[in-house]
This record gives structure tokens, C-alpha cells and sequence, in this order.
């Protein structure tokens, strides 16, 4: 008797909960309304059986409930009426949970023609996009072109992708109401380019191209995510999309550089006639640092580079050493050896060559740092 009451609390509270329950779903802002009505199904039809089940055996206690005197059930070791109601409505309820995802994915596999062809290129722990020029073809890439000054891979010798547009932050824009085909590329481990208003989705793969489609259908700026455990930078791996006005987008597209004029090289040197920083800037992009080094002051993964070089820094055993050149080279050789207070030793050992160091530390030094102690009086 208890257990059947217990269980039809359960039942009742269950149904009471996802009727009145404080979840929310983010406002849908694609033309993909079917993955919510495949979701609401799959919760209705799982529903009506945990219901249906639930209450049989509430029945069933209640029914056949022991009681003294009465006679003993019949032994039955099988029923072929009940297994044919078993089997026929277990089939009619796989079937009826199986069928709006297949018609859905069948869809989401049938991409338009007159799509923008939009890649995504996946990278502990940040995200690049590259956009067709006036071509409208993308150039050829492989692992074996990527680079400091080639960070997406491209092939040099595809005349195709002389005139790609490269994104090299982490925003991308889409102008509102047009298709778009979503490629996507991997450079080290299993990401996922995920933004929830889109409900569309897609694992990036290492050496292989994945794909989707969907339509932006509102404006706004929306943030995308990785959905897949990616490594210590995982919550950090973040972009954004702003679908905007289709008047507007030509304009942020003018923007852009193509990759016939990023990938030669600097005329003017970077950071005050620096050439080496240039380069250790390039590294920096292409190794995945600036996924856990912030350039603008703000903590990440790993201590910002912004005003870093020349400052005390304070290890995790409570000495402090001061950041200069031959700390910078250790810390990269040899992340492991010293742990930074208030942040974990996860930075990976990276193969680097002399000059690649070099390249790197001459790069934080132009990001600024603690004046020096006469700076410091004249300043007083």
C-alpha cells in the first residue's frame, strides 16, 4: 500500500513539475522551430509512458495486494496476448520517437544553393572563421600549411583561396534571412560549434570537414559556444555571431583582409619596427596562446600579457620573481617547473625553436609592463 501511494506521488509531482517547472529555452532565432517540436514530442511521448507504466504498477500493487485468506494467482510463465501488446506498443513508441528526428535530420542534411558558405575553424581554445571572396569558392587547406603567418591552413598555391576572407577575431557576421552552410575544421582535438538560438549544431572532427545549415531569422548578437569537453580552456571557448541587417553586412565584409594580403609579410614591422614581435604576435595566434593569454588586461586560463613583462609576479609558494626575458623563455620552456599563484599548471609544453621563443617573449614585451624604478620617481 505504501509503495503505491509513494509511486503516485511520484507520478503526480513528476507531472506537476515539468508543467509549472522554471526552466527556459532560449529564444528560437533560426528556421529551425522543428528541433523544438522534436524536443516537445520526444518529452510528450517519453511522458505518456512514464505515466502509463508508472500507474500500472500503482494498479497492479493496489489489485493484487496481499491479503489473508485469498487465493493464490494463477502461474502463468508466459502470456502471448500480452507480449503481442508489449511488442506492438513498444514498436509504436520507438517508432513515433524515432520518426520527427529523422525527418528533421534529413532536412538538416539537405543544405540550399543559394547558401553564404561560412567555415569554422576550431583551435584550443578559440574560434576562426573564413568567408568566400568575390569567387565564391573557398581555397584548398591542409594541416601541413599551418603557421604563424598561416593560421588557418590555407594552400599558397590554390588560386581559389587567394581572395578568402579571413576573420581573425573571435566575431563573425551574418546578414539576416539568408541560408548559410557552416564548414568545419578542427586543428587539434573534438570541438563543437554550438550556438543555442540556432538550435544547429556540429562536432568539428581533426582531419575531416563536418557540416550544417540554418537560417538566421533575428537580429541580435548571439554567443557561441564549444559542446564538447575540449581541455582546461573549455568554459573560455567562446565567440560571437552577430546577425545583423542584409544593408549593413557589405560594409563589415569591406572590413575584411583576404588571404593574399594576410599571408605576406608585414611592410611595416609591428609594435615600434619590431619585426620579431610581429612574428611572436603570429605565434601567439596560431599556437592557441591568446585562448588563455588575454591581451587587454583581463585574467583567462593563464596571467594576461598585457603589462606582464617587468612586473614581480607571485608564485603559488608565496616567493615572487620578477618577469624578464629568462623568465618568459623558462615559463614556455618549461611550464611545469613553476606554478603562478591563483592559476593551475595546465599550459602545455609546446615545440618551439630558439627563434620561435625569442619571437614570443619580444611579443609580451611590446604589450607593456611595470615602469622602471627611475620612471617610477619621475612619475612622483
Amino acid at each position: 500500500m505504501i509503495m503505491a501511494w509513494v509511486l503516485l506521488a511520484v507520478v503526480v509531482g513528476s507531472v506537476l513539475f515539468h508543467v509549472f517547472n522554471p526552466w527556459w529555452v532560449t529564444p528560437l532565432a533560426s528556421n529551425w522551430k522543428t528541433m523544438d517540436d522534436t524536443l516537445t514530442i520526444t518529452v510528450v511521448i517519453t511522458g505518456l509512458f512514464f505515466v502509463a507504466i508508472n500507474l500500472f504498477v500503482v494498479y497492479a500493487l493496489l489489485r493484487f495486494r496481499h491479503r489473508d485468506g485469498a487465493p493464490h494467482a494463477k502461474a502463468e510463465p508466459d502470456n502471448k496476448k500480452l507480449e503481442r501488446w508489449l511488442i506492438g506498443g513498444t514498436s509504436v513508441g520507438v517508432a513515433a520517437l524515432l520518426a520527427p528526428g529523422l525527418l528533421v535530420y534529413a532536412n538538416y542534411v539537405n543544405e540550399p544553393r543559394d547558401a553564404l558558405l561560412l567555415e569554422v575553424v576550431s583551435q584550443q581554445w578559440q574560434w576562426r572563421y573564413r568567408l568566400p571572396g568575390p569567387d565564391g569558392k573557398l581555397g584548398a587547406s591542409d594541416a601541413r600549411f599551418v603557421s604563424g603567418a598561416n593560421p588557418f591552413g590555407l594552400d599558397p598555391n590554390d588560386p581559389r583561396g587567394q581572395d578568402d576572407l579571413l576573420v581573425l577575431g573571435n566575431e563573425v557576421h551574418l546578414p539576416v534571412g539568408k541560408p548559410v552552410v557552416v564548414l568545419l575544421r578542427s586543428h587539434d582535438v573534438l570541438h563543437d560549434f554550438f550556438v543555442p538560438q540556432f538550435r544547429a549544431r556540429m562536432n568539428t572532427v581533426p582531419g575531416q570537414v563536418s557540416r550544417f545549415w540554418f537560417t538566421p531569422q533575428a537580429v541580435g548578437r548571439y554567443e557561441a559556444l564549444c559542446a564538447q569537453l575540449c581541455g582546461v580552456g573549455h568554459p573560455d571557448m567562446r565567440g560571437y555571431v552577430v546577425v545583423e541587417d542584409p544593408e549593413l553586412y557589405p560594409a563589415w565584409q569591406q572590413g575584411l583582409v583576404n588571404f593574399a594580403v594576410a599571408s605576406k609579410p608585414a611592410p611595416a614591422a609591428f609594435a615600434a619596427g619590431n619585426p620579431l614581435a610581429e612574428k611572436g604576435r603570429q605565434l601567439a595566434d596560431a599556437k592557441g596562446c591568446v585562448a588563455c593569454h588575454t591581451i587587454d588586461g583581463s585574467p583567462r586560463v593563464g596571467p594576461t600579457w598585457k603589462g606582464l613583462y617587468g612586473k614581480n609576479e607571485t608564485m603559488a609558494d608565496g616567493s615572487t620573481e620578477k618577469v624578464d626575458e629568462a623568465y618568459l623563455r623558462n615559463f614556455i620552456l618549461d611550464p611545469q617547473a613553476k606554478r603562478v599563484k591563483g592559476f593551475q599548471p595546465v599550459m602545455p609544453k609546446l615545440p618551439l625553436t630558439d627563434e620561435e621563443v625569442s619571437a614570443l617573449v619580444a611579443y609580451i614585451q611590446t604589450l607593456g609592463g611595470a615602469p622602471a624604478a627611475g620612471e617610477q620617481k619621475a612619475q612622483r
